[in-house]
């Protein structure tokens, strides 16, 4: 990346607005969405933003822009529609060390407009770095269909719940009671409009003390990361690497899958054989499924395929509790060729 994706606190802060014309009126917009104070620097404006002047949701300066005017902005939008003008501002804008956005201008820019999918509070930015602007639209509209229009009003009610949650849930449940509540039936019901069985349905299962279907135990998924290039796993295996709480990876992987896995998760590497401090037999088994008992989502990765003798010495590990699970990969060529030798051999008899 060369750029680094960030969500900004906006209350109270100042964006300043250069130009009056409807590439103004088209940030303005964006940031009204925000809490952010809107300055617009420009001695004319068109209608909307006279009007959001007018209204008291923006503030506008007719001097000729200094450094000054620039001072201590949060963010920057520089779109007079003029080039030149604009890469006056640029540079008195970047003096200021604000920064910058210049409209149209992706070598002026500082930081880049991203399309935006609001669900406030759950709110998705798809960037491409100023590249490939009508991508991330229409990445953003594939994005618009996956998320129901009232999403944002369920994660407000989770932020409502979670003291509640904290107070009732064990820590060891808390994460499944989250993916409870937004993966199956209350999630449905809301979405639905049936605000209020959600609610009631939510307030049931912290009382009881968690999920309905929690799992006193953990869980453990044995994935098979295939013939090795990240792009090449399954969905379920990316799936279960965004739940998991710790992530044991076998010698042979391609680091570039822990890319798709969730930031937050500890990581374990299993040292190769003849390296120095290798797991003794059986330790890293039995240290895998002590993760599991201990209520954890628990992910190895392993190279190629995953053994029956693998899933075999795991389930006899496990026993009642612990949820086991494989995922096994996608076969590589050589597994195919090793698959169809013996068929081959055959014919030639």
């Amino acid at each position: 990346m060369k750029t680094f994706p960030m969500f900004l606190k906006m209350q109270g802060r100042r964006v300043v607005i250069a130009g009056g014309g409807e590439q103004a009126a088209q940030k303005a917009r964006l940031i009204l969405k925000t809490e952010a104070e809107i300055v617009l620097l420009a001695p004319e404006l068109d209608e909307e933003l006279t009007d959001l002047v007018a209204a008291g949701r923006a503030r506008q300066e007719t001097a000729a822009p200094t450094v000054d005017s620039f001072a201590g902005a949060a963010l920057v939008f520089i779109a007079t529609g003029c080039v030149g003008l604009d890469s006056a501002l640029q540079t008195l804008a970047r003096e200021a060390g604000a920064v910058v956005n210049v409209v149209d201008q992706p070598d002026l820019c500082d930081a880049y407009t991203p399309s935006i999918v609001d669900r406030d509070p759950v709110v998705v930015a798809i960037g491409t770095e100023g590249t490939a602007p009508v991508l991330g639209r229409m990445l953003k509209t594939q994005v618009e269909e996956m998320l129901e229009p009232r999403l944002g009003d369920l994660a407000r009610l989770a932020g409502r719940l979670r003291d509640s949650v904290a107070a009732h849930v064990p820590a060891e449940g808390r994460r499944g009671f989250w993916r409870w509540m937004f993966g199956a039936e209350p999630r449905q019901l809301h979405a639905r409009g049936s605000d209020h069985r959600a609610a009631r349905l939510l307030k049931s299962a912290i009382a009881a003390g968690g999920a309905p279907d929690a799992r006193d135990g953990g869980a453990i998924c044995l994935i098979g990361a295939g013939p090795g290039a990240a792009d090449l796993l399954t969905l379920r295996a990316v799936q279960r690497l965004q739940e998991a709480d710790v992530i044991f990876t076998a010698p042979g992987v391609d680091p570039a899958v822990l890319e798709l896995a969730r930031r937050d998760a500890e990581r374990v590497t299993e040292t190769a054989q003849g390296a120095a401090l290798p797991w003794p037999a059986g330790c890293l088994d039995t240290r895998i499924v002590a993760e599991a008992r201990r209520g954890r989502s628990v992910v190895r990765l392993l190279p190629g395929a995953v053994t029956k003798a693998e899933t075999n010495a795991f389930e006899r590990l496990c026993g009642d509790g612990i949820e086991l699970e494989t995922v096994p990969g996608i076969a590589s060529a050589a597994d195919d060729e090793a698959q169809l030798s013996p068929c081959r051999e055959s014919a030639a008899f």
